[in-house]
């Protein structure tokens, strides 16, 4: 008998924050196992992505409906310590300000378990602003904003 894998489980929310699960494989790692550098962005950019999605913020709708798209404008992160092959990590992201065509998202990433201890490996703190197709700033949808504040609040987020 074949075993079938469990559904996907994205990340999930925890109170004020998104928690966001993933693992350090080879492609992720130099020749001496540690994670590359640029690889820390790419967990960080996957946790966003999957916490917008989570809040019901359909960025693929808003690009296809010609409305605009995310442009990361600031991002400033601190690596502490190197995630090594295999390593189980936790990336944390939260909200921290929402502004009518911006929104600025804090991210940690973890190596270990969230209730035992773990270990900070990564901080960053990132930039997001909603541009119209021709690139100039503009305001996000109301309902976005909405949904950042109560993803800010802790609050259980509307369908």
């Amino acid at each position: 008998m074949t075993a079938v894998p469990p559904p996907f489980v994205p990340g999930a929310f925890v109170g004020a924050e998104h928690h966001y699960r993933t693992r350090v494989y080879f492609e992720d790692t130099d020749l001496s196992g540690i994670v590359y550098h640029a690889n820390y962005l790419r967990y960080m950019e996957r946790a966003r992505s999957d916490m917008l999605r989570l809040a019901g913020i359909d960025q693929r709708a808003a690009m296809e409906a010609g409305e605009g798209a995310w442009a990361v404008t600031d991002l400033g992160i601190k690596y502490r310590s190197p995630a090594k092959l295999d390593d189980d990590l936790l990336v944390v992201s939260t909200v921290e300000a929402v502004r009518g065509a911006s929104v600025i998202i804090a991210q940690r990433i973890l190596r270990g378990q969230a209730a035992l201890s773990p270990e900070t490996l990564t901080e960053g703190r990132v930039t997001a602003a909603f541009l119209s197709p021709a690139g100039r700033p503009r305001r996000q949808p109301g309902d976005w904003v909405q949904r950042f504040s109560a993803v800010m609040n802790g609050e259980t987020i509307p369908c």
